[in-house]
């Protein structure tokens, strides 16, 4: 499957690497042209249709589009910026193409609100994903006014506008169809950009896949094959322990969260799930889960709560711990802290989230310290407060993208972190990193990061990677959701993971 994202820089090394073994830059160019063409002729019919040039590669596309367009007998337009005569290289010879196609009509316009004039269908091929400042002048009014009409835009690569490396978009509108080759960027997949895009159609236009090997990818769009390789497979002579023992720790008061949590880590398939909580409230955890174990700490203070989880952790047959959901309910942040430490000093993977991540926000640097000195991964799974609070270092604060800001808090922390939004990006401290798409809107419902949380650990118990983990249980979360459709509750997740557990091994 292809997963690889590219930035600007690697995708221009495949070029290059293409055109060096032989591939003329112009042939890539009429791939390009023509696979644009494919998808637009599969979604409208011939109409009046306006394509918008650039001076560089991406007008030489829009020239080739307009061509292949006007042999399939559509009425078509060329407007271009900066004329065509600054055009150079492979787009000179694009542009060339469609004059000598012409009937000596001057169909080369110029860039300006008026040559939308009648148009059905824009084509946006002013430029490309290397654009880094913002739209502006003659390109950014044509566009808004084409937007302000209603009119169908089809981008080629990405929306003018959006750069392609982050996702930013200055002065970019709405698309509804974007063409874009050989590998999607992180635009793509970052928002704005990606909701900018409208659908996005990937295509092939000659690059092999040989070149990837030399570009030294290390981010991703979030799909099995990222890492199915290393899903825990269960076995027929296994017992439970051999599927992992997860323990949560249930907050006293704001019980609901972390029962979700363990409903979930028990469905992805856990072995064994025990949540530990103190005493008075343990009533309310063992009425309501039947398949987990729950575990009544004494006292009522953290300190006394902290003495009877060390004692939990001496069984060696535990495997993986989550504490966070709910976590703050009736518990200072004093005694949270004192908590994740005792489980981080373990040495066994950790999933830290929601209060166990707020818990450190004013000490950030005590968290990254014991995270360091653990042994195993640690997962940590902040939403976009939370992950401001806890990584305010210059060094991700200053990040250009959300991409990057999450690598950088990978680094700074030592911990794979899953920076959870519409967007989600899954970074390890080794810069490896994952956008994840495969997600609904209406995952924006209490309780469904606690859900994510207990899938993470629960694939950890199993010995699943903590990089891997994260980003299958995101995908997976995304699965069951996007299949149940509107009305979505945070209830209802961990009884849809069967269901997207089944569809997962159906598509291997």
């Amino acid at each position: 499957m292809v997963c690889e994202l590219l930035t600007v820089g690697q995708m221009a090394q495949a070029d290059a690497a293409t055109i060096q073994a032989g591939t003329p830059g112009f042939t890539l160019m009429q791939a390009a042209g023509d696979a644009v063409v494919r998808a637009i002729t599969q979604r409208w019919s011939a109409r009046d249709t306006v394509v918008l040039c650039g001076p560089g590669n991406n007008g030489g596309d829009g020239f080739i589009v307009a061509a292949r367009l006007r042999e399939l007998g559509w009425p078509v337009r060329v407007a271009c910026l900066g004329g065509a005569d600054a055009l150079k290289g492979d787009a000179a010879l694009a542009a060339q193409a469609w004059l000598q196609g012409s009937e000596g009509a001057a169909d080369i316009g110029a860039l300006q609100p008026a040559c939308l004039d009648g148009a059905q269908l824009i084509v946006d091929a002013l430029f490309g994903a290397g654009l880094t400042r913002p739209l502006d002048g003659a390109a950014a009014d044509v566009l808004m006014r084409a937007s302000g009409k209603a009119l169908p835009i089809v981008a080629v690569d990405v929306p003018s506008g959006v750069w392609g490396d982050t996702g930013e978009a200055s002065g970019a509108v709405p698309c509804q169809l974007t063409v874009t080759f050989f590998r999607l960027k992180p635009a793509h997949a970052l928002m704005p950009g990606r909701a900018l895009c409208g659908e996005v159609v990937l295509a092939d236009i000659g690059i092999e896949p040989t070149v990837l090997p030399a570009l030294k990818v290390q981010t991703y769009d979030n799909q099995p094959a990222v890492w199915r390789d290393v899903w825990p497979h269960m076995d027929a002579a296994g017992h439970k322990y051999h599927r992992g023992h997860a323990l949560i720790w249930g907050g006293p008061e704001m019980t609901g969260a972390a029962r979700l949590a363990a409903r979930s880590c028990a469905r992805i398939g856990s072995g064994l799930t025990t949540v530990c909580t103190p005493r008075r409230a343990w009533p309310v955890y063992a009425a309501a889960l039947e398949c987990i174990m729950v575990h009544p700490l004494d006292g009522e203070a953290a300190a006394s709560w902290q003495m009877g989880l060390e004692g939990l952790l001496d069984d060696d047959r535990l495997s993986a711990m989550l504490m966070g959901p709910g976590a703050m309910g009736g518990t200072n942040a004093a005694g949270i802290r004192g908590v994740v430490l005792t489980m981080l000093a373990s040495g066994r993977p950790v999933v830290l989230d929601a209060d166990a991540i707020s818990a450190f926000h004013e000490d950030p640097s005590l968290l990254f310290a014991a995270i360091k000195g653990h042994s195993r991964p640690v997962v940590l799974t902040p939403h976009g407060g939370e992950f401001v609070r806890l990584f305010k270092a210059p060094e991700v604060s200053v990040a250009s993208s959300k991409l990057d800001k999450t690598r950088a808090a990978a680094r700074l922390s030592g911990a794979v972190v899953l920076f959870k939004g519409a967007d989600t990006v899954i970074a390890a401290p080794d810069g490896r990193a994952a956008i994840n798409r495969h997600a609904p809107s209406t995952l924006a419902t209490a309780g469904a990061g606690d859900v994510l949380a207990g899938m993470i650990v629960g694939l950890l118990a199993q010995g699943m990677p903590a990089w891997q983990a994260a980003c299958a249980a995101s995908w997976l979360h995304g699965d069951a959701a996007q299949h149940f459709g509107l009305g979505l509750i945070a209830d209802d997740l961990p009884d849809l993971i069967p269901a997207a557990l089944q569809r997962l091994a159906a598509s291997h």
